[in-house]
């Protein structure tokens, strides 16, 4: 017997692309998130600049290539979970701009995991190019 509470699978309209043409728009849905991000995002806009500056810092710094990959992956984590919490942030705003306790948390998680990924950068970066700063200080 059919569970009475169970709702018709409904398919999205936008799942029908496969193979290279999925691919093909899921780069140029990337690219506009990217460029959406940029345009509407101030802290996000904020993170692209650090990155800017760490990245080659990271590229230049005399370190083994394991500790070269972690000082990068910190850097684009950051990026990453802004992208994630401004995503969240947008859904939370198309519902409704009330306030309301469920979207305060679900803001405030995703500022909380921004907040995390920003301390384990710098708690990285601490420990791997901190001590090649100290002769220089």
């Amino acid at each position: 017997m059919d569970d009475p509470r169970a709702r018709p699978a409904v398919e999205s309209p936008y799942k029908g692309r496969t193979g290279i043409s999925r691919i093909v728009h899921a780069f140029f849905n990337s690219l506009a998130g990217l460029a959406d991000a940029w345009k509407h995002e101030s802290a996000f806009r904020q993170e692209v600049a650090l990155a800017a500056v760490l990245l080659p810092v990271a590229a230049w710094v005399d370190v083994p290539t394991a500790e070269r990959c972690l000082l990068f992956a910190t850097v684009l984590l950051v990026i990453v979970v802004e992208l994630l919490n401004s995503g969240v942030e947008a859904a939370i705003d198309r519902i409704g701009f009330d306030r309301h306790d469920l979207s305060r948390r679900a803001k405030d998680f995703g500022s909380a995991a921004v907040l995390v990924a920003l301390l384990m950068l710098a708690l990285v970066w601490g420990a791997i190019v901190g001590p090649k700063l100290g002769p220089l200080l």
